[in-house]
């Protein structure tokens, strides 16, 4: 599956301030958030549907693969959502692995990969908790 999504019981504003707590326990720091709802309105377009997409980075390991093979970068930063789907909430993230796995064969990359998919689905996981 390309992605990794977790469902919680938490309030979309609750799991979007518990995962950038978690995240900055793993060293990711939350660069950007934008609330798509609000985004389409401002373009005269109706989405009701609670919606955020984090951009997120570990500057340590963004400059590791960088430093490798800068078409990675074309995966940077990494992306987290938050929506709600009906009386629950979402969270989730495109799996780095699949994203690089169709990208690249040099074994350090996938480890890098590897590594920075599993400190970011604790941290999704530590979120929904």
């Amino acid at each position: 599956m390309f992605h990794y999504t977790v469902t919680t019981d938490k309030s979309l504003e609750e799991s979007v301030r518990a995962l950038e707590e978690s995240l900055k326990e793993r060293r990711f720091g939350v660069l950007w958030q934008m609330d798509i709802p609000e985004k389409l309105r401002e373009k005269g377009v109706s989405f009701d549907t609670p919606y955020r997409v984090l951009e997120v980075c570990n500057p340590q390991e963004a400059a590791r693969v960088l430093g490798r093979e800068l078409l990675v970068g074309y995966f940077l930063p990494c992306k987290i959502v938050v929506y709600r789907d009906g009386e629950k909430t979402k969270i989730g993230l495109p799996r780095p692995t699949m994203l690089l796995g169709h990208a690249s064969e040099d074994a350090e990359l996938r480890e890098i990969a590897q590594r920075v998919e599993e400190q970011l689905t604790a941290a999704v996981d530590a979120a929904a908790r």
